[in-house]
Formats: structure tokens, C-alpha cells, sequence
């Protein structure tokens, strides 16, 4: 309640109470207090979003940066691990190897492989090889056949006419020198005088 107070010509006032005794200056700075802590509040929330918005960009940004580089070092790995093949393609060789094989006749690839019958099974020499192919008591081969399957044929000569040697030595018991002549006869088995004698030196072997 006011106080009452006289003047000295006795008039009577109301005494008005102080601004900080009042009950509403006391609501209204509770009220700016409240307003007050939570603009605070708002702008440290707002700025912790804004922290955690920023670590998040960052994150993404860094995020994609390392994405870039593992992309960037998985083309590098691929790029590394793809070796270009610069080396001449063979398969027209090939080609031709295999064109040429079809153009041999088949009359010269059976001879060529009746020619190595022989050399393996009956250890002939070159030239008995020839006379057996084309002879008319032999194989009856075109000229042109037998001198093609001597041609191509790999055989080692020098062990036929060893082969061949032996073979005299231990049905016939024949001496090295009528081995050696047997060997060279063109009655006989037609081989070089280089190849009898390779074969009597390693006669006894």
C-alpha cells in the first residue's frame, strides 16, 4: 500500500514506492532474464549447429577427396598393372606356315613319311632312302616326292650306319672292313665314306 505523507501547508501526497519495489520491474527483469538466456541459448545452439554443419562439410569434403584419390589411385593400379603388348602379332606366320603345309601334295607328305619309316626301323642311308621311295621294286614314288621326303626328313645318318654296322657284325659276324665296304657298295647300303667310317670307330662301343 502507498504511504501517505503531508507537505507543510498540510497537504497530503502519496508516496510513490521506489521502481525496484514494484512487483512488475521485478517480472519484467525476470522476464528479460529468461528472454535474455534463451537468445543465448538459441545462438549457442544455432552456433553448435553451425559447428557440427561445418565438421560435416569438412567431412564430406574430406570424404570425397579421399574418394578422388583411391579413384585416382586405383586407375593408376589398373594403368600399372595393364601391360600393352607392343610384340608383332606371329599369327600371319602361323598362317603361312599352316598355307604352306596345305600346299604340299599329299603324294609328298606320304612320302616323307614312309622315308622316316624306314630311317627309324631299318636305319637306311640317304641315298638308299631315295632308291627305296621312287624305285619300281620299291615304293613307286613320283621323283619329285622322294627327293622333297629327303629333303625335309631329320635323321642322323651317322647313327643309321652305326645301327646298320652293328646289325652286320652281330648276325653276320663280319669284319669292320667288309662292314665298311657293305656300307659304301652302291650294292649295298649306299652310305658316305664319312658315315662307314663314324660307324667303324664306334663299332665296339
Amino acid at each position: 500500500m502507498a504511504k501517505k505523507i503531508k507537505d507543510e501547508s498540510g497537504n497530503t501526497y502519496v508516496q510513490k514506492k521506489p521502481v525496484y519495489k514494484r512487483v512488475w520491474f521485478w517480472i519484467l527483469v525476470v522476464l528479460v532474464l529468461i528472454v535474455g538466456g534463451s537468445a543465448l541459448g538459441g545462438n549457442k545452439d544455432n552456433g553448435g549447429k553451425k559447428g557440427a554443419e561445418n565438421k560435416a562439410a569438412t567431412s564430406s569434403s574430406s570424404k570425397v577427396e579421399k574418394a578422388v584419390d583411391k579413384t585416382s589411385d586405383v586407375s593408376s593400379s589398373d594403368d600399372d598393372d595393364y601391360d600393352y603388348d607392343d610384340t608383332t602379332d606371329n599369327s600371319s606366320d602361323d598362317t603361312t606356315a599352316s598355307s604352306s603345309d596345305e600346299s604340299v601334295p599329299t603324294e609328298y607328305k606320304s612320302a616323307l613319311a614312309t622315308a622316316k619309316e624306314y630311317s627309324d626301323q631299318q636305319h637306311m642311308s640317304k641315298s638308299g632312302l631315295y632308291e627305296q621311295l621312287t624305285s619300281d621294286a620299291g615304293e613307286k614314288f613320283s621323283a619329285e616326292a622322294g627327293q622333297y621326303a629327303i629333303d625335309n626328313l631329320k635323321a642322323d645318318y651317322n647313327a643309321n650306319a652305326l645301327a646298320t654296322a652293328k646289325d652286320y657284325q652281330e648276325q653276320q659276324n663280319m669284319s669292320p672292313e667288309s662292314i665298311r665296304e657293305q656300307l659304301t657298295s652302291d650294292a649295298g647300303e649306299k652310305f658316305t665314306p664319312d658315315e662307314a667310317n663314324y660307324a667303324i670307330q664306334h663299332l665296339n662301343d
